[in-house]
């Protein structure tokens, strides 16, 4: 996994973690919004790598904090839509680490997603930082501190008053980007 970067930063984001059970979902990336370290993702920059391992049958893999050796679960459904790199799976339970990632969310003491690539195409911007035109995705982690902080997971529930709580807070987001 020679040249593979990822998307991580020191702590201090805000962030709100919603989840029940074990199905996860929410955006890894986010379009048009600079990250921590100046980068920002163009709409387009991963539609050839999925593109790629659709056609090889291989899978984004769900990692815990960017250790390749910390497989924690599978992502169901990983897709470009407006807003950026939607994800949906669920943490494997009968795996230790996983149990205690899904503990660690429901506490509300991790909420973060990460993604780790390899950039294809992008081009240096004048104020500093990079717009990402084209990458090719390995992996997508569940972290603490994600270098873009509106990089969060939510619930997947619709039902139950957690799932109204986490549609309120999906509701607030939205309305903050604007």
């Amino acid at each position: 996994m020679q040249g593979l970067e990822t998307k991580f930063h020191a702590p201090g984001a805000p962030g709100v973690v919603l989840t029940e059970g074990s199905v996860i979902q929410g955006y890894a990336s986010v379009f048009g919004v600079r990250d921590r370290g100046g980068d920002v993702v163009i709409p387009g920059a991963y539609a050839a790598s999925l593109k790629r391992m659709a056609a090889a049958g291989g899978r984004v893999r769900m990692l815990w904090q960017h250790d390749q050796g910390q497989p924690i679960g599978v992502w169901d459904e990983v897709a470009e839509d407006t807003q950026g790199l939607r994800v949906k799976g669920r943490l494997l339970t009968e795996v230790a680490k996983a149990r205690e990632a899904a503990a660690l969310m429901a506490a509300g003491a991790v909420d973060g997603l990460s993604i780790g690539y390899r950039t294809i195409r992008a081009e240096k911007l004048p104020e500093g930082g990079r717009k990402l035109i084209e990458l090719e995705l390995w992996e997508v982690s569940l972290v603490t501190f994600p270098m873009l902080p509106v990089a969060r997971a939510s619930a997947k529930s619709d039902t139950g008053l957690l799932g109204e709580f986490a549609r309120g807070i999906d509701a607030a987001r939205q309305a903050l980007r604007g």
